[in-house]
C-alpha cells in the first residue's frame, strides 16, 4: 500500500487512528488534497534546517530567530483540521 509523505502504518495510526486503514477511510485520506499541508510541511521543515544550520555557523541569534518567526507565521496559515 502507499504511504503518504513517507510516513509509516505506524505513524499514520498514531495520526489518524488505528482504522486509518479501513478502504473508506483510506478513500477519504485521498480525496483532501495534501498538497497544501504538504507544501507547508516542507517550507516549515527547510526553515528548522535553515535556523540550525545559521545557529552552527554562530550567527547572531536575531538571523536564527528570523528562521523560527518563519516557521510560526507558517504555522498561522488555515489548514483542513482533517489532515
Amino acid at each position: 500500500m502507499k504511504s503518504f509523505g513517507g510516513a509509516g502504518r505506524d505513524d499514520l495510526r498514531i495520526i489518524y487512528g488505528p482504522e486509518y486503514s479501513a478502504p473508506d477511510n483510506l478513500e477519504r485520506s485521498r480525496t483532501r488534497g495534501l498538497s497544501v499541508k504538504r507544501s507547508l510541511a516542507l517550507r516549515e521543515f527547510a526553515l528548522g534546517i535553515e535556523a540550525l544550520e545559521r545557529f552552527a555557523r554562530g550567527e547572531p541569534l536575531y538571523r536564527v530567530h528570523e528562521c523560527v518567526f518563519g516557521i510560526l507565521a507558517l504555522e498561522s496559515e488555515p489548514v483542513d483540521p482533517r489532515l
